[in-house]
């Protein structure tokens, strides 16, 4: 089949069975473009959990699907590639963190949403990287177990000083590899242009940022901005929808090394045979649902500064 035969079958069959598709932003372009619904992890889940759909297509990694799946528990959830998974959400297991629990009786548990349903079980309370500095400053607690991205921890540590943080030594691969030494090896190449990066980077690489935001926070923050040049320290997918939101604008990828490979493992065909086989299906146990709903609950409930 061509390439425009495998989308028009795909969109058939999304009609057909009630389906709506959705597409992280670090997918490839040619998924991004047909999805139903563009955006972060979470944001995607909450979207498709008030949409009529009987299915949930999600172009993504395993977590994601298992975090729809907690906040649509009646409605079929496809991950057209079992093995994308995400090794930083594989860092953190739950022998783990009840062991580390167990170290820091009465200490909250703060969880990234980038982690597996079982470990959000485990968790007081979730946090997106859009809305971590919040979650944690609405804490009573001043010591906090903050799982499983050290760097994002990090991060939010800098702008909270009063909170001491027990970290889980997780970390994303793609974004480690985007060296302090690059970002200053292509800010020298692009001396016109602003450096924008996620928090998931390491520390001495964010110091070096004008803007360290979610993938959702740099859509905004490079529309809203009067400069035309942004050099971008995230996983490369995000180009895709910074350029066709801003054509007048130039963004530079900060190194070739931002490419996630799981996130670049859904194609086209592999959405066409999910929407023809229902398969592959991602559930969450209905216990471990209910206590890793609670958790992102809690999140939800939280004012955005």
């Amino acid at each position: 089949m061509s390439t425009t035969d495998i989308r028009t079958e795909i969109r058939h069959l999304l009609k057909e069975r009630n389906a709506v598709l959705l597409a992280h932003n670090y997918m490839r372009d040619e998924v991004q473009e047909i999805a139903d619904i563009t955006g972060d992890s979470l944001q995607l889940s909450m979207e498709a959990a008030k949409t009529d759909a009987d299915v949930i297509v999600f172009c993504g990694v395993h977590f994601m699907a298992e975090s729809a799946a907690i906040l649509s528990p009646h409605k079929t959830v496809l991950l057209p590639r079992a093995d994308a998974g995400c090794p930083m959400a594989d860092m953190v297991d739950v022998t783990g963190l009840q062991a580390l629990k167990a170290q820091h009786p009465g200490v909250p548990v703060v969880t990234y949403v980038n982690s597996s349903a079982a470990v959000k079980a485990e968790s007081d309370i979730c946090c997106t990287s859009a809305n971590a500095v919040s979650v944690v400053r609405s804490l009573s607690e001043q010591r906090l177990i903050f799982a499983p991205d050290r760097n994002l921890g990090r991060w939010i540590a800098k702008a909270l000083p009063d909170k001491e943080f027990i970290y889980w030594e997780g970390y994303c691969p793609t974004h480690e590899r985007l060296t302090a030494a690059r970002v200053q090896e292509i800010k020298a190449a692009h001396p016109d242009a602003l450096f924008i990066c996620h928090p998931e980077c390491a520390p001495e690489v964010s110091a070096l940022a004008d803007h360290v935001c979610s993938t959702s926070g740099m859509y905004l923050y490079c529309s809203k901005s009067p400069a035309k040049k942004f050099i971008i320290g995230t996983e490369a997918g995000i180009l895709f929808k910074l350029r066709e939101d801003n054509p007048e604008k130039e963004f530079v990828l900060a190194s070739p090394a931002l490419i996630c490979p799981n996130m670049k493992l859904t194609s086209l065909e592999d959405i066409l045979l999910a929407l023809q086989s229902m398969q592959p299906v991602v559930t969450v146990a209905e216990d471990v649902r209910v206590k890793a709903k609670a958790a992102l609950d809690k999140m939800l409930a939280v004012p955005r500064d």
